[in-house]
């Protein structure tokens, strides 16, 4: 049990997006794991934009059950956005992340708990019999599990798995962009954290569209390069600019030495028609162009670490559990 009585032992996390149908069948497989458990908790809802009946759908839950949290955004912010934003309003010491497509299984969350308990920071979910189309989801899936491992030296089986648990320290202190939330256990072990994986249930979509396609590859691909950099240079760019820009501005000023002492040793011997000077100015040019990139990296490294960060959704409205109800919950947990 928590010291601070604002604070909970856990709470869900599920971003929301066009599923109506799935939203009280979620709820009650979720409300029946939650019980199971002597543990004093809260399940947050993030509406991301839908456009069908969704948010109704968690209206008429947060009317009947106190534990419930609904936060409603504005338009559809992306599923790192939501998340980010339930990871920030959450109050529990851990907090667990999960689809709201029913694919994920609340039944796992006591053995994401039971991991956490001995020790570790992160739990991610391993989906070893995945439920998805082979070539459009299974292959890139494999293949961009193994890329991310090789670039962050944090191998995991699934790093797509949404179904994972953190201690709230660690998720707090990771802020989000762009596709980044499938990169929270290379953050957090960039930072110190303990991480590791358990095989979860995985279940076939039954209603609703998959909202994942081939081209989120690419997105994880570029992102992927951020997080490269954040993970080795985002407190010293300099030193990946600078150095290729050294590199290049010596090799480009070698070059045109040799050409100018040719000149004026060889008779006769002319640098206008020769392509290796025009080589050797670019890489002169292109040589400090990157040291001055690095030096301007720097500065903006420097504003990004010392200022505060803005964030990358607008809520609506939340409804909040209802401050008698938890109490009455909590006191029924002791």
């Amino acid at each position: 049990m928590p010291n601070d009585p604002n604070k909970l032992d856990l709470s869900l996390v599920i971003p929301m997006y066009e599923e109506e149908q799935n939203a009280p069948i979620l709820h009650e497989r979720i409300a029946t794991a939650l019980d199971a458990l002597d543990l004093t908790s809260e399940i947050i809802y993030i509406n991301d934009g839908s456009g069908d009946g969704t948010l109704e759908q968690l209206q008429k839950i947060h009317e009947t059950d106190d534990r419930v949290v609904v936060i409603d955004l504005r338009r559809n912010f992306g599923q790192t956005a939501a998340m980010s934003a339930g990871f920030d309003y959450a109050q529990g010491e851990i907090i667990i992340a999960m689809d709201g497509d029913l694919q994920n299984d609340p039944a796992d969350i006591a053995k994401l708990l039971a991991k956490i308990d001995e020790g570790y920071d992160v739990v991610s979910g391993w989906r070893v019999k995945r439920q998805d189309d082979l070539l459009l989801r299974k292959i890139p899936s494999q293949i961009a599990n193994w890329l991310i491992g090789r670039v962050t030296h944090v191998k995991l089986h699934d790093y797509g798995c949404s179904l994972k648990a953190y201690r709230a320290e660690v998720i707090k202190n990771i802020r989000l962009y762009g596709e980044m939330h499938r990169f929270i256990p290379a953050l957090a072990s960039w930072v110190g954290a303990k991480v590791t994986e358990i095989p979860v249930q995985h279940h076939a979509r039954q209603y609703g569209v998959a909202k994942y396609g081939i081209s989120r590859t690419i997105r994880v691909i570029l992102d992927l390069i951020t997080v490269k950099f954040i993970l080795s240079f985002s407190t010293r760019p300099l030193q990946i600019f600078g150095v290729w820009g050294l590199f290049c501005f010596l090799a480009g000023s070698g070059i045109l030495v040799w050409q100018v002492a040719k000149k004026l040793l060889v008779v006769g011997y002319g640098l206008a028609d020769k392509p290796i000077v025009l080589g050797g100015v670019l890489l002169v040019v292109l040589g400090a162009q990157m040291i001055g990139i690095g030096l301007l990296a720097e500065l903006q490294v420097r504003t990004y670490h010392e200022s505060q960060g803005k964030p990358i959704y607008v809520v609506r409205t939340t409804l909040a559990r209802r401050r008698e109800d938890r109490t009455q919950h909590r006191e029924t947990a002791q």
